[in-house]
């Protein structure tokens, strides 16, 4: 995926770190969540770094 025009004054490369725990709720079911540290997002030095958190829900039947 290409970001920008090329154009960026402060280009670095982009570096993502990612940190998880799912926990088993019952034998069908699983909740993870998720940690996400973006350091110069879309390649620009003068944006980040950046968190993001999500959760998850699985569920099997």
């Amino acid at each position: 995926m290409l970001v920008g025009d090329g154009q960026l004054p402060h280009a670095a490369p982009e570096a993502i770190g990612e940190a998880y725990y799912q926990w088993q709720v019952a034998k069908p079911l699983a909740l993870a969540l998720d940690y996400q540290i973006i350091g110069n997002p879309a390649y620009n030095r003068d944006r980040g770094p950046i968190s993001v958190f999500g959760m998850r829900l699985h569920a099997a039947f």
